[in-house]
């Protein structure tokens, strides 16, 4: 797959999300796409950030929007995660990195003095015709969902 660019068009991809559902970007034209990455299920950060989208998620379906969220968990830690925190968007499951590779979200990172390869959390806001429009990178949770969301009212 081909690296991304602003105001391109993102390559179609497909894959396993919650809710035995296959999400296919191309399928999804004609809505705004927010393309959220996290590093874990389950953890403070990415657990804070679910919620903010969560308690959002009206807002962004209103100016029609679709959150997805992006690790490289399995489906039923994606399960466990968006039930127990009541999600109601869908987490897909990049297990094989085919996203993150996409979207160039895979650092290094320091884990108590080692280095390990792990997502960096980052936000991608798609148009209605499959292109890229925004992107945030090295993103700092409080204060993020409501800039994404002030980004999809510009569209």
């Amino acid at each position: 797959m081909s690296k991304l660019a602003l105001d391109k068009v993102v390559p179609d991809f497909s894959l396993p999300a919650t809710g035995e559902k296959t999400i296919t970007l191309s399928q999804l034209r004609g809505s705004l796409v927010v393309l959220y990455f996290y590093p874990k299920d389950s953890t403070p950060g990415c657990t804070t950030e679910g919620q903010e989208f969560r308690d959002s998620y009206l807002k962004f379906r209103r100016q029609n929007a679709i959150i997805l969220g992006v690790s490289r968990d399995s489906l039923r830690s994606h399960e466990n995660f968006r039930s127990k925190h009541g999600f109601q968007f869908d987490l897909i499951s990049d297990s094989d990195e085919e996203l993150c590779k996409l979207f160039d979200v895979i650092k290094e990172k320091n884990m108590y003095g080692r280095k390990v390869l792990g997502i960096e959390r980052s936000t991608f806001l798609i148009d209605d015709q499959g292109v890229l429009r925004r992107e945030w990178r090295k993103v700092k949770v409080k204060g993020h969902v409501e800039e994404v969301l002030e980004a999809v009212k510009a569209l």
